[in-house]
């Protein structure tokens, strides 16, 4: 097939029509064919050539051209698409390097093998071109729901027909033991667009919970409207469900709003979610107050929160203690899901014998280190002190509430406490030396004399030591062994340290050791403030 007597016209209807087929821009196709034909010249001419195409894109005309550089004598690597400046001078007045001397060659005669082989490419680059136009059209569709057809079943994974491509909907994003049939109609939402070799993955979920947030958008205009926010959303598939909001306008119930006249925007959401139970609960910024709503229908007698531990404490009535934690914890789990903290419930009993071997606990420290009667110690633990360290250095003032304490008593107290911890830190001071502890790790700002200790035990004796450690080797941490998750056990954990700490602590040691230098450091805050201000250019 000879490129100068086939209808030059016909290249260019012909892109059109595969570009119209494939939905791409036409100037793909053309450039597809001007790729496949500079290949065909090259297997013609030689590979050696540096032979280029260009089709009008007005009358389809294609034209070949030969490009030689110009480059120095010494960096000549291929005589047939390079030549030095003085043999330059016979194409160009004036040639310099990195001038380029372009010559019209024939067309060339396209056998069998070479249209075939032209044909590939240009099936490959529409490939390409329908690929990127996919992943452009999909990538802003994450987090949306999206109506599709099943087309087949592929070991537990359903494959979803979405009009101009394909999506996969994982086994274990199905709820329950759903089953689908070929042609059946299904609503699912875009969890992931993901570009890939083979092309753009677009991944499904029914599971995720922002697909029950998407239906109540679509059910509820207020939410589309951005009057009532969907603050949380927690789920057990096809089983139980809590989603927390918040109205921006005193006048409308969000609650009632999500509901429904008689259920009917709630249900509407249940019969998509395959009967999965919903508890509309109202957002409360005090923590305490919305756990109480997230645990219904469950009554709350206490709530105590422990805000560095991200734990919180629910004391409930006897009678209620199954209901608040629901069959199998469901209820008490989604309710941690829906806050991000840990739940501990007890019942009222429980909590008073907890609380009571506490107070004797703090007492008897008390009786043993500060030489004071029971009474008197009880009266130190009933004011709220929980440790020696407390009654040291505290203001005076707080001791001089306690009923029968005056100055000088005050005075007694904290002398004989500050003593005392004296006492037990030259023990564990001495007993790190006696380990082989340098002073470089006791002068060490952030590490109490037991800390040093313990970590002495440990064989951890240095500072350079104490660099080398990992955060979990001192705070402790879990890991995931097979399909178990195993405790780690810190060196310092008994002493209350969270892995943050550790964090900081490792890295001052190395910094003071000159491992690291500070002004190779960026902090998160930097870090979120350029991400931040990246995705304002954007915009």
């Amino acid at each position: 097939m000879a490129i100068t007597s086939a209808n030059q016209l016909e290249l260019l209807q012909t892109a059109e029509a595969v570009a119209r087929e494939k939905m791409i821009d036409p100037d793909l196709v053309v450039e597809a064919m001007e790729e496949s034909l500079a290949r065909a010249a090259k297997s013609r001419y030689g590979a050696e050539l540096d032979i280029r195409v260009s089709i009008d894109r007005k009358t389809g005309k294609a034209t070949f051209t030969r490009v030689r550089t110009v480059v120095a004598d010494d960096e000549i690597e291929n005589d047939r698409a390079e030549m030095n400046v003085e043999d330059a001078k016979e194409y160009l007045d004036d040639p310099k390097i990195g001038d380029t001397i372009v010559d019209e060659v024939p067309p060339v005669d396209m056998g069998r093998i070479a249209a075939q082989s032209a044909k590939q490419v240009i099936l490959q680059k529409v490939r390409e071109a329908e690929r990127d136009r996919q992943y452009e059209e999909f990538k802003d569709k994450a987090g949306t729901i999206i109506n599709g057809l099943v087309k087949r079943e592929e070991y537990g994974n359903v494959i979803v027909d979405i009009g101009r491509g394909e999506a996969v909907l994982r086994r274990n994003e199905k709820i329950g033991r759903e089953a689908y049939r070929p042609n059946d109609r299904i609503r699912v939402y875009i969890k992931d667009v993901r570009r890939e070799q083979r092309g753009p993955q677009i991944f499904l979920s029914r599971t995720d919970p922002m697909f029950m947030a998407e239906l109540f958008k679509m059910e509820v205009p207020e939410i589309y409207d951005g009057i009532i926010d969907i603050k949380a959303v927690a789920r057990d598939p096809g089983s139980r469900a809590k989603i927390a909001v918040i109205s921006y306008d005193n006048s409308i119930d969000p609650v009632g709003a999500c509901v429904g006249m008689r259920g009917s925007r709630v249900q509407a959401v249940v019969n998509e979610l395959q009967g999965e139970k919903i508890d509309i609960i109202p957002w409360n910024e005090d923590t305490p107050t919305f756990l109480v709503n997230a645990l219904q229908p469950a009554e709350v007698s206490k709530v105590v929160l422990d805000e560095e531990a991200e734990r919180i404490e629910v004391v409930v009535p006897e009678e209620q203690l199954s209901l608040a934690i629901g069959r199998r914890g469901q209820n008490v789990r989604l309710a941690s899901q829906l806050t991000g903290l840990d739940i501990d419930i007890m019942t009222e009993e429980e909590e008073s014998a907890r609380r009571q071997a506490e107070f004797e606990e703090r007492t008897k420290l008390f009786v043993a280190t500060l030489d004071l009667d029971e009474f008197f110690a009880q009266l130190l633990v009933a004011e709220g002190f929980t440790s020696l360290e407390e009654v040291a250095y505290v203001e005076i003032d707080e001791l001089l509430v306690i009923d029968g304490v005056d100055e000088d008593t005050a005075g007694e107290l904290q002398a004989r406490a500050r003593d005392y911890l004296d006492a037990q830190n030259k023990k564990a001071i001495d007993r790190a030396r006696e380990l082989g502890v340098e002073d470089s790790l006791l002068a060490f700002d952030g590490l109490t004399p037991q800390m040093v200790e313990a970590l002495a035990e440990d064989d951890v004796k240095t500072l350079e030591d104490f660099a080398t450690c990992a955060d979990w080797e001192l705070a402790g941490g879990w890991t995931t062994v097979g399909e178990e998750r195993v405790k780690d056990d810190g060196v310092l954990e008994k002493f209350g340290m969270s892995l943050e700490e550790a964090q900081d602590l490792i890295m001052t040691a190395r910094i003071q050791l000159g491992w690291v230098d500070p002004a190779d450091l960026v902090s998160e805050e930097e870090i979120e403030e350029g991400e931040a201000a990246e995705e304002g250019a954007e915009a």
